[in-house]
């Protein structure tokens, strides 16, 4: 059975080992190798504490989706990121900054539930319309949004994937989609 519940300071480990995995399987061909096998889960959790999403006064939400006590998938939601800067926020529309899931429970409606909760979420801050970006070519992706309702706006971004041994970045291109809250 699932349950989803609100992230706790405890749940970074968790949290960081989903979203390692949801990479490594979701964007396997799309981002170099070498940069999914070196996703570091301590460097990840760490990430997400210094972050503080689990703190209730932090402008952005995660829910945890948990099967059989285990953490199986989460979403992060809040203001609208422009420039996908957490620095300079959108106040007057919702953003799905992130939602991954374990890939053995990809096709369970982990996925449906989490974005259902995280709508819910920004609808209840008040916002009527949302966004997230979508990897150009993460097809399944991309393919899991527009059955939820959202749609390509046609704002466009690179994203950058930093190499090691201090090699230019791979730039790979986001598409912007956008649907409505409620209604």
């Amino acid at each position: 059975m699932l349950t989803i519940r609100c992230e706790e300071p405890d749940d970074a480990e968790a949290v960081a080992r989903v979203h390692i995995h949801g990479w490594q399987a979701g964007y396997a061909g799309i981002m170099p190798d070498e940069v999914l096998r070196r996703l570091n889960p301590v460097a990840w959790a760490q990430r997400r504490r210094d972050l503080g999403t689990a703190d209730p006064e932090h402008p952005f939400s995660t829910l945890l989706a948990e099967a059989d006590g285990a953490v199986v998938g989460f979403a992060t939601f809040g203001p609208y990121r422009n420039n996908q800067d957490r620095a300079d926020l959108d106040l007057t529309r919702g953003e799905i900054v992130g939602l991954y899931v374990e890939p053995a429970y990809w096709g369970a409606g982990t996925g449906p539930a989490l974005l259902a909760r995280a709508r819910a979420g920004l609808a209840g801050r008040g916002w009527t319309d949302y966004r997230v970006w979508v990897l150009a070519t993460a097809h399944r992706a991309r393919r899991f949004f527009q059955r939820a309702g959202l749609s390509p706006d046609g704002e466009r971004s690179t994203y950058p994937v930093p190499l090691a041994g201090g090699r230019p970045p791979v730039g790979l291109v986001e598409l912007r989609y956008a649907g409505r809250l409620g209604g």
